[in-house]
Order: C-alpha cells, then sequence, then structure tokens
C-alpha cells in the first residue's frame, strides 16, 4: 500500500491533491491513501471561520468548501486528525469521528480506524498543560479564551487511547512527542530551528501525552506536524523490541518539505476506511464519563465491563457492516455568490454522529451545556449563578500571542506555530 503523509495542510486541499496526482504521473504509480497530521481547516461556510483560531489577516475560505459541497471530490481516500488551526465547531460535531466531505474522514478528537489491514489511530489537537486535566467544556460560539482552549488535549481522551491492546500500524499526532528528538538528528534540527534547542534541552519540546502514548502503543509508524519543519526518528522500544519510525513533515507552501510517500505492506485491498471494534468497545464503554465541564473524567464512575462492549460491538458491526455512516452535510456549504448573516448559529447534530451513537447505545451529549448539561440550542453567555468555583474558574490565554511576520528574538516552539497560518 502506497501511503502519502502531509504535514499542516491548512487549507490547501486543492494544491496537496495536485501534488499527489503529479507524482503519481511521473512515477506511474498509485497513492492508496493521504493521512494529513493536522491544520487540515475543514471550513464549509464563513460562520466556521469564526471558530477558526487564526489572526484575521490569514483567514480565507481556502478550498476545503469545494470537497465539502461536492463541487469537488477527493481522488483518494483522506484521513486527518486536528491540530491547533481548525474550524472546531465543525469538528465537535464529528467529537467521535466521520467523514467531513465525501472520501475526507476525520479520525476524531481521538480515534481508531482500519484502511485495508491497516490499524491507524489518532490524536486531534496540541498539549498545554493547562488545559490538559479539564473536561471539554467549550462550546460554540468561542470566545477568544474557548477559540484556543477547544483544540488543546484533553486526558479523557488520552485516557481512552491507552486502553488499546491491539497493535496499531500508524499513530497521528499533530504535536511531536516529547523526547522524540533523542532518536533523530537533533543537531541538524536545531540548526535548522535555532530557538528548539533551549526546549529540546529543558525536555519541553512536544507533548507528555504523545510520548506516553508512545512508550504504551509502540506504532510502526507515527507521524507528525505542528512544528514546520522536517524531521525523522527511530525509537527502539526495550533492547530487542520493536521500532516506531517517526516521521513529522512541513506546511503546504513552495519549497516546503510537506509530503512524504511510503510503502507499507498491506494485505489486498478493497482499501477503505472502517470501524474499529476494539476503539468503539472502549468508546461505548467510557461514554458514560465523558466530562463535559471543566471538571476531569471520573473513569471509575462506569461500571461497563470492556468485553461486554466488545460483544455489543462486534454483534451490532455484524448487522450492519463495518462502513461508517454516509456522509450528510449538516449546515449548507459557502457560496462565492452569496454572504451568510453574522447571527448566533445553532448547533447542529450531525447525522454521523446520531447515527454512531445509535449503534453504540449511547445518548448524544454534545449539545448539552458545559454547566447545566441541559440541551441548548444556542450557547448562553456564562452566568456566575449556580456555579461552583471550579466550574466560574476564568481560563487564562497562553502567553503564545506571536503573529506571522513579527520579528521574534526569543520564542518557543508552540509560540512559533500557535497563531502562524
Amino acid at each position: 500500500m502506497k501511503i502519502a503523509i502531509e504535514g499542516c495542510m491548512h487549507g490547501e486541499l486543492d494544491n496537496v491533491y495536485k501534488t499527489i496526482q503529479y507524482h503519481e504521473r511521473i512515477h506511474n504509480t498509485k497513492i492508496d491513501l493521504l493521512l494529513c497530521c493536522g491544520d487540515f481547516q475543514a471550513v464549509r461556510n464563513e460562520r466556521d471561520m469564526d471558530s477558526l483560531n487564526v489572526p484575521r489577516k490569514y483567514r480565507e475560505m481556502k478550498s476545503f468548501w469545494k470537497y465539502y459541497s461536492g463541487q469537488e471530490i477527493a481522488p483518494i481516500p483522506t484521513i486527518f486528525i486536528g491540530g491547533n488551526h481548525e474550524a472546531s465547531n465543525y469538528l465537535w460535531e464529528l467529537y467521535y469521528g466521520g467523514w467531513a466531505a465525501p472520501n475526507i474522514y476525520f479520525l476524531g478528537f481521538a480515534g481508531v480506524v482500519k484502511f485495508g489491514n491497516l490499524r491507524i489511530g489518532g490524536l486531534s489537537g496540541i498539549y498545554n498543560w493547562r488545559h490538559y486535566q479539564l473536561g471539554h467544556f467549550e462550546r460554540p460560539p468561542y470566545d477568544e479564551q474557548t477559540i484556543r482552549s477547544v483544540y488543546h488535549v484533553r486526558d479523557y481522551d488520552v485516557h481512552k487511547l491507552m486502553q488499546i491492546e491491539e497493535p496499531l500500524d500508524i499513530f497521528l499526532s499533530h504535536d511531536w512527542p516529547c523526547g522524540i528528538t533523542d532518536y533523530g538528528d537533533s543537531e541538524a534540527l536545531i540548526r535548522y530551528k535555532p530557538y528548539f534547542a533551549q526546549e529540546i534541552q529543558k525536555r519541553t519540546l512536544g507533548s507528555e501525552p504523545a510520548a506516553r502514548l508512545l512508550e504504551k502503543l509502540k506504532p510502526r509508524y507515527w507521524f507528525s506536524a505542528h512544528l514546520h519543519c522536517k524531521f525523522a526518528a527511530a525509537v527502539r522500544h526495550g533492547e530487542d523490541g520493536p521500532v516506531t519510525k517517526f516521521l513529522a513533515l512541513d506546511k503546504c507552501l513552495p519549497g516546503k518539505r510537506f509530503l512524504q510517500i511510503i510503502e507499507i505492506e498491506s494485505e489486498p485491498g478493497p482499501f477503505e476506511v472502517q470501524y474499529d471494534e476494539e476503539w468503539l468497545a472502549i468508546t461505548r464503554k467510557f461514554n458514560p464519563v465523558f466530562p463535559l465541564t471543566k471538571r476531569p473524567g471520573n473513569f471509575g464512575a462506569t461500571d461497563l465491563d470492556i468485553q461486554e462492549c466488545r460483544e455489543w460491538v462486534r454483534n451490532k458491526l455484524q448487522e450492519r457492516g463495518f462502513k461508517p455512516f454516509e456522509f450528510a452535510m449538516a449546515v449548507p456549504s459557502y457560496n462565492p455568490s452569496e454572504h451568510i448573516p453574522n447571527s448566533v448559529p445553532e448547533i447542529p447534530r450531525n447525522p454521523q454522529t446520531l447515527s454512531l451513537l445509535e449503534l453504540l447505545g449511547l445518548p448524544y451529549l454534545l449539545d448539552k451545556s458545559s454547566v447545566t448539561r441541559e440541551i441548548t440550542s444556542t450557547p448562553a453567555s456564562p452566568s456566575p449563578t449556580g456555579f461552583s468555583s471550579f466550574d466560574n474558574e476564568e481560563i487564562p490565554i497562553d502567553d503564545d500571542d506571536i503573529d506571522e511576520g513579527e520579528e521574534i528574538a526569543e520564542a518557543t516552539a508552540e509560540d512559533a506555530t500557535e497563531d502562524e497560518p
């Protein structure tokens, strides 16, 4: 199986697909799958743009809307995770994963699927210690704080991924696992990105939760992006243990190293996205303790047995098949000749998410208020009445408000990419 790996997409679907098709022509080959490591920017219309955390001068519709509307069809199956520049309202609709557009599949905030006989897992977002232990309290429309915190990785999603026991072939994360630079040419990396040196020395470059997942899951391949450079490493797990081949790639721009083609052993096709039984069983087990406020998840509060969840999922998938539910438009697509009024949007219930939860026998929770847990058609402005002191705690804005083009004397790796398009 030939797989194309893309670093940060930043909405440049047209350019990435054209690059892959050019490679196919000159090498007389066929790429079977595209994997994107975040900053995909699945912006469907003008309202989605309000949930995209980039400086206003960089806000562009880009090309995803054409694939969402059906005007264009992705020429190869595409699987992506979220990063820190996303239409977060749309990804929240597909929290459990699903088709963001025909032939373009979002893995969810955390997820595992099969493609052919390969198991592909992923974790969306970037790590920030301030918000890691909190629940998913953010709801659209986001304010200047929640538009930044919504894409920060949460312990709940990492905990679910840590339950995986069956082997993974590929894992995707947006930021790098902390410590990965020990296993590659860090000197060359520092020459290219000098301001990484201090973070590498302090062991703060990258994501600690991703490092724990790397140690636990030991996938054959791990792909990342975020830091806008190419970096390769090989991690051997124990003296005679398996090896994980790590690769990070740049963003899609001329002259950047944003795309890599690999060939991986696989059984013959058909090559198509399918649900993963073990992952859906984990989802069913832990959904009852899905944390929807700032309070962390209480993992011990679920008494569902994982084997019973596995049997439930197996029976359901045998009844309907393993293919994900079909793509469905939940909101209108961008139309260059029309303008959508700037009004407070409702939070749509994505038909794919509804169907998946019905399959798993689970309630729909994504439009519940982060405070009262009551269903809301539009989020209300926060009021201190009835809040606990913890629920009403103000989340600080990160100290990383650096725009592209500013002179940066000293910066951290996250500073250099947090606001950069």
